[in-house]
């Protein structure tokens, strides 16, 4: 019998001679393997040094980032080219709701690539009219009391509704949608119907009818029409001077909406809650009142729900979540909706639609079939109730949490901890900036928001557990930082 080992007097096992040379093999497989594991982690190191040095020398310089790399994901994670793995509370900026690498996005668009990629709009494609149907449908399905705005039918009971047009990122969209306004508005100025004395000076000059309302706190994109109605300096005044015809309001103020929009207005544009500017939900008495001036000046309500909709709230889109005395004429609509695909739209009332012709507007990339079939494959995962209660109860534990690990700091180094479903934000009383770096160093990513807001939005789909997980880790950064301050 061969025995691998004997007893010794006191109990000791000694190896036979061949476990000693298996034991010396074993020990020589692991140096081996530990020389390896020291050269693939140098070399991914000065795989990330090569990175950075190559952005610095090569991309234009627009961009404050850490000194990592990230080269892959998968669910709520992503891995930096270290092998150093992340916790992402933020999801590519609120894009990736259904967390990176989803399998089913990868089989699609592996799928997709080897058929049609890109056909321009001088031809249809399959996915893109299927995938403005999903919208539209899932909109009205979800929202079965809507009748005002995107939800109303057409007058002349053909039963047509909302309409889509597709573009490329959010800021496309809302360049889009403002432009739709303006046409709009030239439209109400021609068919002088706001009164006697505004018709007459609107059809001598429908040019009159162009002003855009925007609020303090608004971001809606970095190109010319949408940085004009962003109202921050620090965005705007590198870029003046912006297009005209442009006023700020202050955000839930109802006090002067009767000044701010009238006859001349064309258009308003809010965020239902907003985003960059620090996590800020609008009440219910400040849309229902910009709503109300809208129709009685002529003019469109337009909800820029680029980040807080799609399942963000809990709801598949934010402004489900007001009455619907507060429906909007048009809601774009980009970051999620591909999960990561270059991807923006515009849902538009039949209103909208029936004023805007060919040659209106266009875009090359957008609707191409690539980006509009995994949009179809978001909106069916998002549009379920299994995804949006999880939403909801995974914000109810994130807000649960975080309240009970800094309640002792509420009113000192903690401001407020506000938001709805996986929007949400914790404003502190001094730059977030150093928190976001304590907790990148502890495996956990987070963006910052205006007004000292560090901004929560991971993926939609991010477990209870991962939840609790990133909370705790959160909760120890501010705790670490308002000691060391």
């Amino acid at each position: 019998m061969n025995y691998s080992f004997m007893l010794r007097s006191k109990g000791a096992p000694v190896l036979s001679a061949s476990m000693r040379l298996g034991a010396r093999q074993a020990a020589a497989s692991a140096a081996v393997r530990g020389y390896h594991a020291t050269r693939a982690r140098l070399s991914q190191s000065s795989q990330c040094k090569q990175a950075i040095e190559s952005t610095e020398k090569f991309m234009v310089n627009t961009y404050t980032r850490p000194e990592l790399v990230l080269s892959h994901g998968k669910g709520s994670y992503v891995y930096d080219t270290d092998g150093k793995e992340y916790l992402d509370f933020t999801a590519g900026i609120a894009v990736v709701g259904l967390g990176h690498s989803h399998p089913d996005v990868a089989a699609a668009v592996a799928d997709q690539a080897t058929k049609l990629v890109h056909c321009s709009n001088l031809y249809h494609n399959e996915w893109a009219p299927t995938l403005a149907q999903k919208i539209v449908k899932a909109t009205a399905e979800a929202y079965p009391q809507g009748s005002q705005g995107i939800y109303a039918k057409a007058a002349d009971g053909s039963g047509k509704s909302a309409r889509v047009f597709f573009s490329n990122s959010g800021t496309e969209a809302n360049e889009g949608a403002l432009k739709f306004a303006r046409k709009y508005g030239k439209a109400v100025a021609e068919l002088g119907v706001l009164g006697k004395t505004a018709s007459e000076a609107l059809r001598g000059d429908p040019n009159l009818k162009s002003g855009i309302v925007s609020f303090t706190g608004g971001f809606h994109g970095r190109s010319m029409g949408a940085l004009s109605v962003t109202a921050n300096p620090k965005y705007q005044k590198p870029f003046t001077p912006l297009i005209p015809g442009v006023h700020t309001m202050k955000f839930n103020d109802t006090r002067e909406i009767g000044t701010f929009v009238d006859e001349r207005t064309c258009a308003v544009i809010v965020e239902p809650i907003q985003g960059e500017g620090g996590i800020h939900t609008a009440e219910v008495d400040f849309l229902r009142a910009l709503r109300r001036r809208c129709d009685q000046v002529g003019a469109l309500l337009i909800y820029d729900e680029i980040q807080c909709g799609l399942g963000r709230s809990g709801k598949l889109w934010a402004h489900q979540l007001y009455p619907e005395d507060c429906s909007p004429d048009i809601v774009t609509m980009a970051k999620p909706l591909a999960n990561g695909l270059p991807i923006g739209a515009i849902m538009v009332s039949n209103k909208v639609a029936e004023i805007v012709k060919v040659g209106d507007h266009g875009t090359t990339f957008g609707g191409n079939p690539l980006a509009c079939r995994v949009g179809c494959l978001v909106v069916d995962r998002i549009n379920t109730p299994e995804l949006l209660e999880h939403v909801v109860a995974a914000g109810e534990v994130l807000e649960q949490e975080l309240a009970a690990a800094l309640k002792p700091l509420v009113g000192g180094p903690v401001v407020e901890i506000r938001g709805v479903g996986l929007l949400r934000g914790i404003q502190l009383s001094s730059d977030p900036t150093p928190v976001v770096n304590l907790a990148r160093d502890r495996g956990l990513l987070l963006v910052a928001a205006g007004g000292n807001t560090v901004r929560l939005v991971p993926p939609l789909n991010t477990s209870i557990e991962d939840i609790k997980k990133g909370a705790a880790v959160l909760a120890e950064c501010i705790k670490l930082g308002s000691a060391s301050a």
